[in-house]
């Protein structure tokens, strides 16, 4: 077969250079390859590692995932981010499981049926377990074609998907999908990064046009740019009898069935005034009769589109809060078990 000199050279790169080590490298069962890319959708590799190893002792099979209680899976998920992951994540393992056999779609039009599989997972998925030849398009790739073709149609329009699409699926070995996804992934983590490239080393440098030219950080090019907004989250950890109150958030929002503490949630940021929060608690709560009241150091969390700022206050209470609130008492083991965004979990102080 005559290969493309690009294909050619990731592919010797790959037996000969590629030394990333990931336990799912190699992976041929469909559950493992499905758990890993759902785990790693946006999400830094080095983050996903330990839930995945998590997951997969926990889990072994996906009729395992399938059997387990949600707020199980929700608890192994916490700190990850992006909930509506997890969610996806149990619908599809109940679906495989109990509509089709235990078994995963074999093709890549099939996959895309799957909850929370998209274009990416059902490539990477197909390609990897089935050995169908269809070309995986993350932002790795994306990266390494612009540069090495000097492309500057934005990746993020409907032209430019449809223009890299087609490019790494003609580049892409019939024989080898696997090995050649699985290379030019790595090649883009650890050559082609997004900053600070390898190029002075880089097997493609002789025909990479961004190197030619001197543009390698100016691609790929974005055309849009997100917009981001700022919100203030003030959780009150109230304390009533050994007991805390807490909730589960709703669906329309981030965070979505995760639990949470007492939360106010301003338009402005506030002082650090404890008459301003026995206010608000007033207002809000309509508990005013606290014990005491100790206001933490202003904290941020940077989401994909938001940013969270807020504080967390803990007080005890001399009375219980109405029971009209929707927050209910729950002793400090019973948390334990329950599933909290990471804002709370790496900043909230202990029950």
């Amino acid at each position: 077969m005559n290969l493309p000199e690009f294909t050619k050279n990731l592919l010797n790169w790959n037996q000969s250079s590629n030394t990333r080590q990931m336990p799912w490298k190699g992976e041929t069962d469909p559950y493992k390859i499905w758990l890993s890319e759902i785990i790693l959708q946006q999400t830094r590799v080095e983050q996903g590692l330990a839930y995945y190893e998590k997951f997969i002792t926990n889990f072994p099979s996906v009729q395992d995932l399938a059997m387990a209680e949600d707020a199980t899976v929700f608890k192994y998920w916490e700190g990850l981010g992006y909930y509506s992951r997890c969610r996806n994540l149990l619908a599809t393992a109940r679906w495989v499981t109990f509509e089709n056999e235990g078994r995963f779609p074999a093709d890549y039009e099939s996959l895309l049926k799957l909850k929370g599989v998209g274009p990416y997972t059902a490539a990477a998925i197909a390609s990897f377990a089935f050995a169908e030849p269809r070309a995986v398009l993350d932002g790795n790739v994306f990266r390494v074609l612009s540069r090495y073709f000097g492309i500057t149609t934005p990746i993020d329009n409907p032209a430019g998907k449809k223009l890299y699409a087609l490019l790494a699926q003609t580049l892409l070995p019939i024989d080898q999908p696997a090995a050649f996804n699985q290379a030019i992934m790595d090649f883009g983590a650890v050559i082609c990064k997004p900053q600070l490239p390898l190029c002075s080393g880089c097997i493609q440098q002789t025909d990479c046009e961004a190197f030619r030219l001197g543009v390698v950080a100016d691609l790929p090019v974005k055309e849009k740019s997100i917009k981001k907004r700022t919100r203030y989250f003030y959780y009150f950890l109230l304390r009533w009898n050994n007991q805390y109150y807490v909730r589960q958030r709703g669906g329309g929002d981030i965070w979505q069935d995760l639990h949470e503490w007492v939360l106010i949630e301003q338009t402005e940021p506030l002082e650090m005034d404890s008459s301003i929060y026995r206010s608000l608690l007033k207002k809000y709560l309509g508990a005013a009769r606290l014990k005491q009241l100790r206001i933490g150091e202003e904290v941020r969390q940077q989401l994909s589109h938001q940013t969270i700022i807020g504080r967390f206050i803990t007080a005890e209470l001399s009375a219980p809060l109405p029971n009209t609130t929707g927050y209910q008492l729950l002793s400090a083991e019973s948390l334990s078990k329950l599933a909290f965004p990471r804002f709370i979990t790496a900043f909230s102080p202990k029950p």
